[in-house]
């Protein structure tokens, strides 16, 4: 199912519509506890297991058989071929779920068995290629116990801790429902008799008010609107939003999607009542029901580590690089005029949480405007001798290094924050331009698409924040570590090329 969201947002009312304050009031606030992705933790079980077999292959053989025979390319083809076959096994047993982490004994057993077929095979590979006399019977099978021993132990300790986690609902895909009526009865009594499914239902939403959708829907009572929803996604943790409504009720659809695909949620359309019948590739599964994918959280799972990863190592290697810069701008800073070197500034950070940002301040402290309520203008009279350069050549968003790398709530690449009371034509960003907020999809950034195509510094027009707000979506939309490369490498050129920032 394809949605092209501009199509959809010129015909859907403003997504900066704000929920009924009377309404609000009766959400309930839940723990933020961070969710763990079940995706990623099966894939590091997964390379845990594979290193496991590869390092237990490798010692048995230095602690036995080393002084007769020497680690060769026979010796290590036959523990990576082990160690590919194995994981294949594994996967074909269907030991990499968070089902069978959790069950020791079960999947242990499985293992057990799979393990035993991988070694049987590869010694029947060897018996019939006429190589058996090339390895040493010893190492074969004190490889086969120490490996299982190793597998065993560390699924017995990954249970464990996968079973902490799932008491502490740490897996769960905290699951919001759009829509009133037998539909929604339906879809919530089929998510309740799968307790493996990992859903947990927050809250039951729906612009109806009528007998369709009265307020208690398959034993929870209806929380409000769909705007009342955004409003609850702010403020506690949603991972998945399904729709009950028909597909044949497009006008509801999109007016509903308009207002919530600025989060950074998963959005799903029921198919299990629809009459309309598609190829089964055409659905995904939430449990056992059939849905129809139509938005998805961006950086998500393994890309989520990957970019987590690129900002603290890239972050850490720029930070000390960039250390004699930042000294000589303190010290700059400092003696150009009275006050504190560094500026701190409440922003919209991800999901619109605010973020403290750093800066090196870059004008006098008597005309400090903490929420950028008065854009900098060229030869503003408010920015300092040193606040000037600083500015032009971006040096006073160096300190934001130090969110990156140790307070993690910025990025090196995505859309720029912005001040609480920052405007454009005298308006707030999120009147001037519906898709605003659906930049905060993503954790913003020091550096972005649209700062290295021109799109930095003053934000004075309409056309300005529309064009801004058109590359930080295209970022979010194509995200991937080689684009934020390619923005990272091209920003000190955008710097030197422009000269919009004052």
């Amino acid at each position: 199912m394809s949605i092209d969201i501009r199509q959809m947002l010129s015909a859907t009312p403003g997504v900066a519509d704000q929920p009924d304050a009377r309404r609000t009031g009766a959400i309930r606030i839940e723990s933020r506890s961070s969710r763990i992705s079940p995706v990623v933790v099966t894939g590091i079980v997964r390379i845990v297991e594979a290193t496991l077999v590869l390092v237990t292959g490798a010692a048995v053989h230095l602690a036995y058989v080393s002084k007769i025979t020497a680690f060769g390319w026979g010796y290590a083809t036959a523990v990576v071929a082990v160690a590919a076959l194995a994981t294949l096994a594994f996967q074909a047993i269907g030991a990499y779920t968070i089902g069978a982490l959790r069950s020791f004994l079960v999947t242990g057993l499985k293992l057990t068995v799979a393990w035993t077929v991988v070694f049987l095979s590869a010694i029947a590979l060897l018996f019939f290629l006429k190589a058996g006399d090339q390895f040493s019977r010893v190492w074969l099978g004190i490889w086969y116990g120490g490996g299982l021993v190793s597998l065993l132990s560390f699924r017995f300790a990954a249970s464990r801790w996968v079973r902490a986690m799932t008491r502490a609902g740490r897996f769960d895909r905290r699951t919001a429902i759009v829509g009133g009526g037998e539909p929604a009865n339906e879809i919530i009594r089929l998510l309740q008799a799968q307790p493996e499914s990992g859903i947990r239902i927050v809250g039951v939403y729906d612009d109806r008010d009528d007998d369709r959708s009265p307020k208690v829907i398959g034993g929870y009572e209806k929380l409000g609107r769909v705007s009342d929803l955004v409003e609850h996604a702010r403020r506690t943790p949603v991972d998945l939003v399904i729709f009950t409504l028909p597909i044949s009720a497009e006008n509801r659809l999109l007016q509903m999607l308009g207002k919530l695909w600025v989060l950074p949620i998963d959005i799903r359309l029921s198919a299990h009542a629809s009459k309309l019948r598609l190829r089964p590739r055409s659905y995904s599964y939430v449990g056992s029901v059939p849905v129809l994918d139509v938005f998805d959280r961006p950086i998500a799972d393994w890309d989520h580590v990957i970019k987590w990863l690129f900002d603290k190592i890239v972050g850490s290697v720029l930070l000390v690089l960039c250390s004699p810069i930042l000294l000589l701008a303190a010290i700059a800073v400092k003696l150009d005029s009275p006050g504190p070197i560094l500026f701190r500034q409440k922003r919209y950070g991800f999901n619109n949480e605010l973020v403290e940002v750093l800066k090196f301040r870059s004008m006098r402290v008597d005309a400090t405007d903490a929420a950028a309520s008065k854009l900098v203008v060229r030869d503003d009279p408010r920015v300092t001798r040193v606040g000037r350069f600083l500015r032009r050549t971006s040096i006073d968003e160096l300190p934001q290094l130090l969110n990156v790398v140790f307070r993690g709530n910025l990025s090196l690449v995505g859309p720029r924050p912005h001040a609480l009371q920052a405007k454009a034509a005298d308006r707030l960003y999120d009147q001037v331009v519906d898709s605003y907020f659906a930049r905060h999809r993503v954790k913003p950034g020091i550096t972005g698409w649209a700062q290295i195509n021109g799109w930095r510094g003053e934000t004075d027009t309409q056309e300005k924040l529309q064009r801004r707000v058109e590359h930080d979506l295209h970022y979010i939309e194509n995200w991937s570590v080689f684009f934020d490369l390619y923005i990272m490498l091209a920003t000190p050129f955008a710097l030197l090329k422009h000269d919009t920032a004052y």
